[in-house]
């Protein structure tokens, strides 16, 4: 659980100096991942219908529900792994 946590919070670091802006699904993607990772499942209520970005943001944190911490950090790591690779 250490080396992921200290992993985790490298990827934090790294996911700043990707040099290229990833894509609205990736970026929706990192944040439910570390969401998930940190505040654990999605509560309160869903933003309103005129709340284009915080609606994506709720919905794609919300299909995480469920998941455990450790496996969302491992995801996160995953993904800017990717990321890293891809805008390298």
């Amino acid at each position: 659980m250490a080396d992921l946590k200290a992993s985790f919070e490298q990827a934090q670091v790294d996911v700043k100096a990707l040099t290229k802006r990833p894509s609205n699904d990736e970026l929706l993607a990192l944040y439910s991942l570390f969401k998930q990772a940190t505040d654990g499942d999605v509560k309160g209520k869903r933003p309103g219908m005129f709340d284009f970005k915080g609606g994506a943001k709720y919905d794609a944190w919300e299909k995480l529900k469920g998941m455990d911490a450790e496996t969302a950090m491992q995801q996160y790591v995953d993904k800017v792994g990717e990321l890293t690779a891809a805008y390298a």
